[in-house]
Parts: C-alpha cells; sequence; structure tokens
C-alpha cells in the first residue's frame, strides 16, 4: 500500500481493462524454469498465429492479444504481462510448440547466446522505456 500523495509505479489504475495476476510465477509454467527446446533471447520477436482458445490461461490469451497486432520481443511482453522475462520465456515456448505463435530471430545453436552486445541491450532498454 503507498502513502496517500505517493505514486505506486507498479499500478495500472489508468488502464481499466488490464487484468490484475496475483498467481505465483512457478504455477504459470507449471513449475518448470526453463523453456522447452531452443533458448529465448530476449530481444526475439513474437507474432502470433492463432486466436486465444476458450480455457487459456489469462496470460497466454494476453500474449496472443498483444502479438496479433504488432511483433514484440519477449522483454516486451514481460513488461505488458507483468512477469517475469524467464515465465514469459517458457510461456511462449510452449504457445510457439503448439503452433499457436512464431519467434523471430532464433539462432540455431545448441547454446544460447546471451545478449551482450551494446547495440541489443540498448534496443531493449529503448523498447522498454517506450512503454
Amino acid at each position: 500500500m503507498t502513502a496517500p500523495g505517493s505514486a505506486d509505479l507498479w499500478s495500472d489504475d489508468d488502464d481499466q481493462d488490464v487484468e490484475e495476476f496475483t498467481v505465483r510465477p512457478y504455477t504459470v509454467t507449471g513449475g518448470r524454469t526453463r523453456a522447452s527446446g531452443v533458448e529465448l533471447p530476449v530481444e526475439a520477436l513474437v507474432e502470433a498465429l492463432a486466436e486465444p482458445d476458450v480455457g487459456m490461461t489469462p496470460e497466454r490469451r494476453k500474449i496472443l492479444e498483444l502479438t496479433k497486432k504488432s511483433y514484440l520481443s519477449i522483454a516486451e511482453l514481460s513488461a505488458h504481462v507483468h512477469l517475469p522475462v524467464g515465465v514469459v520465456r517458457v510461456v511462449v515456448s510452449d504457445l510457439s510448440s503448439s503452433g499457436k505463435v512464431r519467434v523471430h530471430g532464433l539462432t540455431m545453436t545448441s547454446a544460447p547466446q546471451p545478449a551482450t552486445t551494446i547495440s541489443v541491450l540498448e534496443s531493449v532498454l529503448n523498447g522498454i522505456s517506450s512503454l
């Protein structure tokens, strides 16, 4: 709870259609901490290929709704859905495996490539700042 007159940085009071999730991240991922298949970099772009199904979790539905209009990176989805990047990676990996989304920008190497170049980190920071 915030004191009167102070700003709550995590509040979405101005956006009435945002659902608040109080589910623990391990519940969203089914207890998994790693994405199945290829490790998804934070700058990988996600594109929806299908509409949300009835009975789909709110997190999956939100990711599909956000990415049907434009491509969004894993980092941007993390900010929109209010979940840690690792959780979003697992959820997007599941959606990709089921054919609901396409992930652009994957390198087909056995070891994940860290986003350590300044240009990549700056582009991710700029994307998050624009939110």
